[in-house]
């Protein structure tokens, strides 16, 4: 199994920024993509989000692209927000995505912030 240490936080958000995303439901939505990263091969470390956006903070394995990471991760979303009926309001993801890579030692720290 070959070393790695590429962690990522993504983030995108709802097309136009529409408040569509129910954060009542946002613990399946973030099982679902728990899935999607877990089936990739990567491992999740954070997940959160808002009306509009979520962020994910995760290490990328290294045999996946980051853009089929993120458009694996939005198109498969997509269709199972559609489908489940739990987020009635939503349309679709923005094209777009912003990607921000950490260090071993960044990652440490954002992990250990978040816990305390």
């Amino acid at each position: 199994m070959p070393y790695r240490q590429i962690y990522y936080q993504i983030i995108f958000t709802t097309k136009y920024r529409k408040t569509t995303l129910n954060l009542e439901h946002d613990a399946e939505l973030y099982k679902y993509i728990w899935g999607i990263i877990r089936n990739k091969k990567c491992k999740l470390y954070r997940i959160n989000g808002m009306h509009d956006h979520i962020h994910i903070f995760s290490d990328l394995h290294p045999t996946v692209c980051l853009s089929d990471f993120v458009k694996d991760i939005k198109v498969a979303s997509n269709l199972w927000m559609k489908k489940s009926g739990l987020f009635p309001d939503f349309e679709e993801w923005q094209e777009s995505y912003s990607a921000f890579p950490y260090s071993e030692r960044e990652k440490d720290m954002i992990i250990n912030y978040v816990k305390n």
